[in-house]
């Protein structure tokens, strides 16, 4: 077993066989679409499972669980982060993944496929356009919040089923209080370096914005 898989089960030593098997085909996954389709920078490939799946599951860390039915929207997913590393560990909670770009999504349908994940819907659209409503709605950086936070502002469930209320997790990195004020939100930050040792981690943040 290389020391991917041992990153990932240094921080979450309790997954089954299968979620140590479909972590472990992450990387051969996104080689392999990634020089198709690059959703990931080349050089970033390195740092695949620093970067992109363990920074992804920062969301899992403050959270620490979610009730199965959960329904969760990933906006902006890319190739698939943080949904699909999420989607991994929760597997009875139900993850939406879109994005505008329809050569993002063909990757995530094919990894979640090969995966077998059962509880990943993935599609070509902009938030805006999304009927449903959630539980939550997580994603990573995809824009400052004053612009992320309206196009997603009706897509939340009233009523809360989890220990966590119903809300935004947000993963961005940086000075982001006045991003925060500037968004007209109350939100809490959560350091990921209280989570993980790595030096990456260390002006990387999940916020919470309970709406």
């Amino acid at each position: 077993m290389n020391y991917n898989i041992e990153l990932i089960k240094k921080y979450f030593p309790n997954l089954n066989q299968l979620q140590v098997e479909q972590f472990a085909k992450l990387g051969e996954l996104y080689t392999f679409w990634n020089a198709q389709i690059n959703v990931i920078s080349r050089k970033d490939m390195e740092n695949f499972y620093l970067h992109h799946v363990l920074h992804s599951l920062g969301i899992a860390k403050f959270a620490q669980n979610f009730k199965p039915g959960t329904k969760i929207l990933d906006v902006g997913t890319g190739g698939g982060f943080p949904g699909i590393p999420l989607a991994i560990l929760f597997p009875e909670v139900t993850f939406h993944l879109v994005d505008s770009i329809g050569k993002k999504i063909k990757v995530v349908n094919e990894v979640a496929q090969s995966l077998g994940l059962k509880n990943v819907i993935a599609e070509k659209t902009r938030a805006e356009h999304v009927k449903d409503k959630y539980d939550f709605i997580v994603s990573r950086a995809v824009t400052r919040l004053s612009n992320f936070i309206p196009l997603i502002r009706n897509k939340l469930e009233n009523k809360d089923i989890n220990a966590l209320s119903n809300g935004i997790l947000y993963l961005k990195g940086g000075d982001l209080e006045s991003e925060v004020k500037e968004a007209k939100v109350k939100a809490e930050l959560y350091p990921l370096e209280a989570y993980f040792r790595e030096d990456f981690f260390e002006t990387k943040y999940v916020l919470y914005i309970p709406m």
